[in-house]
């Protein structure tokens, strides 16, 4: 397929890229975004020297699919990467492949968790499968390498070594990291930051799931099936009180068989203190809240080293001169529950799971500070970079380019004002929907294995506590989302008879 550059001239340079991608993190935990809990310097440079986007949003909300919408500006349905449990078919149009063929060198490196071995890249340097936080193994075009660290580290430290031997040729790279995805693994450093610092709970903790039949039936609540040993690092194999998966201690061992006899007895001493505290505890709502805790310190203290890491390759753009021709884009893969309606982990439509981080820096043409109110997706990532390295987006792509909303441009139409969500896996009991999301309302449809809708007045209720579905006040409106619905469904070619089963 022939690519049409449309933009650059001979006297401007084309771009290089980074695009960096988080697993799990929530923009709760990001200063920019107002977060309670922890600043995060580096990353917010990223927004403040560049654009903002504070209603970024996926298509669906889980790993493994979220990344092939990135990689192919698709849905999950025509991509063919519904859930985790799919390979990427890497025959098929990607990001890469399309930079490749203008002249581009490209690379991926850190978390791939695609399944299929990675195409269109010269480089590839991968985690396999989850891969590990300490001292990890990596696939390096075939070839297993172990490296000694952490793995945000080392991830970074390929990165930029990557960058120095490819720096005088345009260069599109992903940076993908590990963390803070379960079980938040902190770097060893960080293992005794926040430990005098209380949490907030959300507004929305204590949620009783009424009306709620994807959460009535779920697995992923603090309170119930966090794992005292695997999640909050608890050294017991049975406990008197809080859950022990059977498979637990075993993965717990796992992760820390990588250590050092050094960095062991760190850690040992470090979760000590918390074992002393849980042996205190006897009753449910301490447990929980005990659990929290664990939750908020562990995946924070994994931002941190996140943080540190993303400094780290804007200093060396700085160093070597980079910066002012090289795009910069953070985000995460989707949202993230932090306690919000009881929850860790993501897949629902609810506002902290669909909502995702992203931010774009490119010196020479995105004005400082720029703060974007409109509707963009993980779907637009792809024909974004391409237009703005002066790549005409292939037709067939479902994004759209954020070029003109971040120069500023007329917009050659309008922009969506509406966001069609569709998830499909089954996992953790979690229930498929799909849904429709606008600036006033979200609308959301449960159907397997249970059949049910919600709707949300953001207006009124922006912590989404109340399903105001079968409200009488509000027939009207459901008539009209769910005909806007539709033709959100067969504009991008997902119509409910080629998967709604017959009931």
């Amino acid at each position: 397929m022939a690519l049409r550059v449309t933009s650059f001239s001979q006297r401007k340079a084309r771009p290089n890229i980074i695009f960096i991608l988080a697993d799990d993190h929530a923009y709760q935990a990001i200063s920019a975004y107002g977060s309670k809990f922890i600043k995060t310097p580096n990353i917010d440079r990223i927004a403040r020297e560049g654009a903002l986007m504070k209603q970024a949003f996926v298509t669906n909300s889980v790993c493994s699919p979220s990344r092939a919408v990135i990689l192919t500006g698709k849905y999950s349905h025509i991509n063919g990467m519904k859930d985790n449990g799919t390979y990427f078919n890497g025959a098929q149009q990607t990001l890469p492949k399309l930079f490749k063929q203008y002249g581009y060198q490209t690379a991926m490196i850190g978390k791939w968790h695609l399944f299929s071995e990675p195409t269109g890249f010269d480089y590839w340097n991968i985690l396999p499968d989850q891969g590990n936080y300490y001292h990890p193994e990596f696939i390096n075009m075939r070839d297993t390498v172990h490296y000694d660290g952490y793995v945000t580290d080392i991830i970074t430290d390929l990165a930029i070594h990557w960058i120095d031997s490819n720096k005088n040729q345009p260069f599109f790279l992903m940076v993908h990291h590990k963390a803070p995805h379960r079980n938040v693994m902190p770097p060893i450093k960080y293992l005794n930051k926040f430990n005098h610092i209380k949490f907030p709970y959300p507004f929305s903790f204590y949620d009783d799931y009424k009306n709620k039949p994807g959460l009535q039936r779920q697995s992923l609540t603090i309170k119930n099936d966090l794992d005292i040993r695997y999640d909050s690092k608890i050294p017991c194999d049975t406990c008197a009180v809080g859950k022990i998966n059977a498979w637990a201690p075993g993965e717990y061992q796992k992760e820390l068989s990588g250590l050092t006899p050094a960095e062991r007895k760190i850690w040992d001493a470090a979760y000590q203190k918390q074992y002393s505290i849980f042996k205190t505890l006897h009753t449910k709502t301490e447990i929980t809240r005990f659990q929290y805790q664990r939750y908020m310190e562990d995946y924070l203290r994994c931002v941190m080293s996140l943080d540190d890491n993303v400094g780290r390759v804007l200093n060396y753009l700085d160093k070597t001169g980079l910066a002012k021709n090289t795009i910069v884009v953070y985000m995460s893969d989707q949202g993230f529950f932090l306690g919000e309606h009881g929850l860790y982990d993501k897949r629902f439509m609810y506002e902290e799971a669909f909502r995702t981080p992203m931010m774009i820096r490119y010196p020479t043409t995105i004005k400082p500070g720029l703060k974007l109110n409109q509707f963009v997706l993980n779907l637009d990532i792809a024909p974004t970079l391409l237009d703005l390295a002066g790549i005409k987006p292939p037709a067939d792509m479902q994004g759209e380019s954020m070029k003109a909303l971040l120069t500023r441009q007329p917009l050659v139409k309008k922009w969506r004002d509406e966001i069609y969500y569709h998830y499909y896996e089954l996992s953790f009991n979690a229930t498929a929907h799909y849904g429709i999301r606008t600036k006033h309302y979200a609308l959301m449809h449960f159907y397997q294995p249970v059949d049910g809708w919600e709707l949300y007045d953001l207006q009124k209720d922006p912590h989404e506590m109340t399903n105001v579905y079968d409200k009488p006040g509000y027939r009207q409106t459901v008539a009209i989302l769910k005909q806007h619905l539709t033709a959100l469904q067969a504009k991008y070619g997902d119509e409910e008879k080629n998967f709604l089963k017959k009931r």
